[in-house]
This record gives C-alpha cells, sequence and structure tokens, in this order.
C-alpha cells in the first residue's frame, strides 16, 4: 500500500511541476492537451507515427491471454495443544493450562499464484507450490472468465502440476523450445505478482542449467532477472516472439521480493513432467543405480584427466542396472546417448526422465581408457543406500593436520555403518589444513588413496607417502561415498 501511495504522489508531483514549467502556475491545462507552439517551441511528435520501434509488445500480446491467475484455498489446523475430546471445559485441565489453552480448530488459508493454458480444451501447466493440498481451485481467465479447477497430478520433484478445466476454444500459449535460448535473449515473464493483477515484466536470460540451489530435487533452473516476485509462481516465461521458454518457479531474495534472480522450469523438461502427469497421474523416473559428483579441477588432476569434464562415479548400488552393467566407482562418465556430459546433475536428470527399459549408452574413462557400456534403466525403487564395509587397528598421523585410526567395530556402529565396514576414520582434523578445505571432516572413513584401497591407519600412511603431492580420497560419509582431492 505504501508503494502505491508513493507512486501516486510522485505523479501528482511530477504533473504540478509540469504545469508550472508550462504555464507558470497560472494556467490550467486540459488534460491531453498542449500549450499552442506559439507560446512555447515544443518539438512535437508525429501525430501519425507508429508504436515505438523497440518494443516486446507484440510478444506480450500474443502470451498474455493464456497465463491465468490460480486461487486456491485449503483447510488448516491453527496451532495449540490437542485436547481430548469434550476435555475442553474440564476443570482439571484449566487448573494446569489456563483459561486461554484451546483445541487447534480448522480454518482455510488462501493463496494465489499464475499458470498457462497450453491446450484449447482446458490443461494448465503451474507450480506444484502453488496448488499442493488445496482444496479449492479457482482459475481466472486474462478475460475475468472463472473456472473451477480439478489438479490432474503434481510432482513436488521438479515443483510442477497440471491443472484442468472444464472449458473449449480457449487462448493457448505456442509452446518453444528452451534449448535454443542462449544467455543475453530477452525475455518475459508473466503472471500476477501480489495479486495485482496481470503484470509482465522485462529481463534477459541470466544463465542456463543452473542446479545445486537447493530449491528442488532436481534441478536444471533458466535463470533471468526478470523481475519474478510472490504470485508469479506458475506463471510464463515467454522470448521475444511470445512462446513459453520457462515456466517460474522460485526467487533468490533475502527479503522476499524480486533481487532480479530468478529461477524457472525449461519448457522441454516441463513438458515431459506434464506428458507424463496426464498420462499416469504421476511421474515415473528411472535410474542407473549410482551416485555421481562434479569433476573438480582438484579431482581432474588427481585423476590426470585433461580437465573437469563429465561426472564422476563415487558410488554403484548393489543389483542395481549400474552394477550389472559393470559400471565401478571411480568410472567417469562423459557421454550419455551421444550427450557430452558437462555435470553430475545433468546425468542425473537425463536418467530420470528416461522411460525404465529404455538403454542408456555411456561413454565412461577408467583408468584412462575409454570403454563404452550400455545400462537398461529402470523404475527408480525408494530411496536406497548402500554401505560398505572395517578391522581393528592403531592410531598413526597420517597427513599434516589429519590424525586417522583404525576403524573396529563399535566405531562403526557409532558411526551408523555396518560393522565389517574396512577402512580409516578421521579423527582429528586441523580446521586451517588443505585436507580441511578439501572438505575432509571427522568421523570420515577413508576407504581408497589414489584408487588403492587401505585397511589400516599404517596403509594409509604407506600410500600417501607413496603420493606425488596430491591424492585422490574415497570418502564414506554416513553411508555415501564421495571423492575428495586433497
Amino acid at each position: 500500500m505504501k508503494s502505491l501511495k508513493f507512486w501516486k504522489s510522485a505523479k501528482r508531483t511530477q504533473a504540478a511541476v509540469l504545469c508550472s514549467l508550462l504555464i507558470g502556475g497560472g494556467l490550467a491545462v486540459a488534460s491531453g492537451a498542449f500549450p499552442s507552439a506559439s507560446r512555447i517551441n515544443l518539438k512535437l511528435a508525429d501525430a501519425n507515427a507508429g508504436p515505438s520501434r523497440v518494443t516486446m509488445a507484440p510478444a506480450a500480446k500474443k502470451a498474455m491471454p493464456a497465463v491465468v491467475k490460480i486461487s486456491v484455498s485449503k483447510v488448516v489446523k491453527s496451532s495449540g495443544m490437542q485436547l481430548p475430546e469434550g476435555m475442553e471445559n474440564n476443570p482439571m485441565f484449566r487448573q494446569f493450562f489456563g483459561n486461554g489453552m484451546r483445541a487447534p480448530r480448522p480454518h482455510r488459508e488462501a493463496g494465489l499464484g499464475s499458470g498457462v493454458i497450453v491446450s484449447t480444451d482446458g490443461y494448465i501447466l503451474t507450480n506444484n507450490h502453488v496448488v499442493d493440498d488445496a482444496t479449492d481451485v479457482t482459475v481466472t481467465l486474462a478475460d475475468r472468465r472463472e473456472f473451477k479447477g480439478r489438479v490432474v497430478g503434481k510432482d513436488a520433484k521438479i515443483d510442477l502440476a497440471v491443472v484442468k478445466i472444464e472449458a473449449n476454444s480457449l487462448p493457448v500459449i505456442t509452446v518453444g523450445n528452451n534449448a535454443k535460448m542462449e544467455v543475453g535473449d530477452c525475455v518475459l515473464a508473466i503472471g500476477n505478482p501480489f495479486g495485482v493483477g496481470q503484470t509482465v515484466t522485462m529481463g534477459i536470460i541470466s544463465a542456463t542449467g543452473r542446479a545445486g540451489m537447493g530449491i528442488e530435487e532436481y534441478e536444471d533452473f533458466i535463470q533471468t532477472d526478470a523481475a519474478i516476485n510472490p504470485g508469479n509462481s506458475g506463471g510464463a516465461l515467454v522470448n521475444d516472439r511470445g512462446e513459453l521458454v520457462g515456466i517460474n518457479t522460485a526467487i533468490l531474495s533475502g527479503g522476499g521480493g524480486n533481487q532480479g534472480i530468478g529461477f524457472a522450469v525449461p519448457v522441454n523438461l516441463a513438458r515431459q513432467v506434464m506428458d507424463q502427469i496426464v498420462a499416469h497421474g504421476h511421474v515415473v523416473r528411472s535410474y542407473l543405480g549410482v551416485s555421481v559428483q562434479p569433476v573438480t579441477p582438484a579431482i581432474a588432476k588427481a585423476m590426470r584427466l585433461n580437465g573437469p569434464e563429465g561426472a564422476l562415479v563415487s558410488q554403484v548400488t548393489a543389483d542395481s542396472p549400474a552394477q550389472r552393467a559393470g559400471l565401478q566407482s571411480g568410472d567417469v562418465i562423459l557421454e550419455i546417448n551421444g550427450q557430452p556430459v558437462n555435470e553430475s546433475n545433468q546425468l542425473r536428470m537425463t536418467v530420470s526422465m528416461m522411460s525404465p527399459g529404455q538403454d542408456a549408452r555411456l561413454k565412461v574413462l577408467r583408468d584412462g581408457q575409454t570403454r563404452e557400456f550400455t545400462v537398461k534403466v529402470e523404475e527408480m525403487p525408494g530411496e536406497k543406500v548402500t554401505r560398505a564395509s572395517a578391522e581393528p587397528g592403531r592410531s598413526d598421523k597420517a597427513l599434516h593436520g589429519v590424525e586417522v585410526e583404525d576403524l573396529d567395530a563399535r566405531s562403526a556402529r557409532q558411526l551408523g555403518l555396518p560393522a565389517s565396514t574396512k577402512g580409516v576414520v578421521v579423527t582429528n582434523i586441523d580446521p586451517s589444513s588443505q585436507a580441511a578445505a578439501s572438505g575432509l571432516q571427522e568421523g570420515d572413513v577413508i576407504q581408497e588413496v589414489n584408487r588403492k584401497p587401505v585397511f589400516s591407519a599404517q596403509d594409509f600412511a604407506q600410500a600417501l607417502r607413496k603420493s606425488d603431492g596430491e591424492s585422490l580420497l574415497l570418502v564414506n560419509r554416513q553411508g555415501n561415498k564421495i571423492f575428495l582431492a586433497v
């Protein structure tokens, strides 16, 4: 409200200044009129001139009719202690908890978001968080018509949902191809920020393939500086032709408002999710059965790679498609189905959207040699964690700033590992050491040094003495394996 008042005030002030400049404060000017050119020599625009030559208006006009407002409500319970039925007025309860104690009461909460019509018969793409747990969904079109919406299905892992309204001959958006978008391309964000009504903002593509943000479980965002605010969720990100290239999803903000960093789900990924939701009511994901991590420059140097490329396999799940195909920990996956793997997240996303039973053709680097594997992906089961194996031993200082000792059965159990886990456990680490800077932590179990297994602190020390100054460690951290270059 303060912002609205400010802009109104600013407009009044500007108008007053303009009047003073034009007429010295002594002559009223009709709205839309100018004083005659004989009094002030103004250079006026050609009344027959066309619209601005630098404009995104055609793209906005093309896309806006297909962007809708989504209003939701859901029933929630207020906080408070749950009382047994009929005990609200019991004197004993009131003696201890006072008269202010109330049982939780259900109430309705309202929410607002946006959506994009993608079919003339009423299918609408939006975010999962816009309609999650909603009991009522109302869709308001750009022409102010209202329809009851039905949630067809949702996918929380990518944060998309499909809503259906019963209508025909609806305005639809043209679906583009985000693979052709480049950093620097102009885009528009269209939605319903803060419930003020349909709004268009302009920016550029700031980055593509953004991942590791911790926003969703699967991430492959388009980043844009087009203003995205609360209420824009589920709205359209369109290119200069008015084609849909993304579904606006999240912002990076300290105070909840736009700060020039917004994220959208790419439309190519959204199409795959939408098709599965319409077909199955949910998304069916596939998996290889490997844990992968990025190949950092330090890891690339330790593994004697040409550079930080591909996805490093840190762990292979037992009895998984990857294990049956012959993949091993330490393999670097360079390509999948002929496409280069630039990031570990890209590999995970690509595999997850494949159909169960489909072949994944992998190009893998192992011990300096390129190999090819064909893995038949399977439907992703529930979360699985594989754990390895340990032996007793003695304490020894093996690396500058790091102390390790052999892992016995008792220590393994304390770390949440099977009693048979083999390796050495980090018992102390200097926070200022290079090992700490590389990510090594107390409680980590080191199982390999430079691809050679270690079973004792003595093995660990000997392996480090053979190192040429940089070592590649395979670390078991709470049951998950990762590589660290120290």
